[in-house]
């Protein structure tokens, strides 16, 4: 569970940003290996975050749950567009394309570890002001955040990654009922979860797993 003040707001968002910027860059990058160039074409393949990002989700969502104490901090990003018929190999390139977010958020949970072992271990008094602590503080925020994005997006529920990877893992029979029943309501069902709180009832677990394994 995260666990801020007021005067990490801006780091948090920062992160936050790279983190959701890096996801939506893994998207594309993976889309356009696997054939299908739409999202280069439109400049997606980028780390730069003015091209990722939705005004509610990497905006107003984490502004409300950081404003309001909530226990979680995550939000999205603009989705990477995919035209399945492009993709060499069609549903299956697909489900790769979709996890391909939060995979890439998986290897910064673990890369933000091994730099809290590195200042662990380095010269710096972690108790103490400087350079350090706030590397430090900032990787930890990095480790959570990407770990509690990287669950979030597996929910399946579509929009999320989640969704579309069990969209894409589904007999053909069941593709067109599932997006029919499930996708037009994905947000509904997700602004459901967040405010009554049971998001967390979901994602804890996992989130806290992943903590233990991946954690310094």
């Amino acid at each position: 569970m995260l666990d801020f003040n007021v005067v990490d707001l801006l780091t948090v968002f920062l992160v936050l940003l790279l983190s959701l910027t890096v996801h939506e860059s893994a998207h594309a990058w993976t889309a356009d290996r696997l054939g299908d160039p739409t999202a280069r074409q439109l400049g997606r393949v980028s780390l730069n975050p003015a091209v990722h990002i939705d005004p509610v989700g990497t905006l107003v969502l984490p502004l409300i749950l950081f404003s309001t104490g909530a226990p979680i901090l995550i939000g999205w990003a603009k989705p990477v567009p995919v035209n399945t018929s492009r993709l060499g190999r069609g549903r299956r390139d697909f489900v790769l394309v979709a996890a391909a977010g939060p995979l890439s958020n998986i290897a910064l949970a673990t890369l933000a570890s091994g730099m809290m072992v590195g200042l662990e271990a380095g010269p710096f008094d972690l108790a103490t002001g400087g350079v350090g602590p706030f590397a430090y503080q900032v990787a930890r925020m990095a480790f959570q955040v990407n770990l509690l994005l990287a669950v979030f997006n597996m929910l399946p529920v579509p929009p999320l990654d989640g969704g579309n990877v069990l969209g894409g893992l589904l007999p053909a029979s069941l593709v067109n009922p599932f997006d029919r029943v499930l996708r037009p309501y994905g947000f509904l069902i997700l602004y459901a979860l967040i405010l009554t709180g049971t998001l967390w009832t979901l994602i804890g677990p996992p989130y806290r797993f992943l903590t233990w394994v991946l954690g310094p």
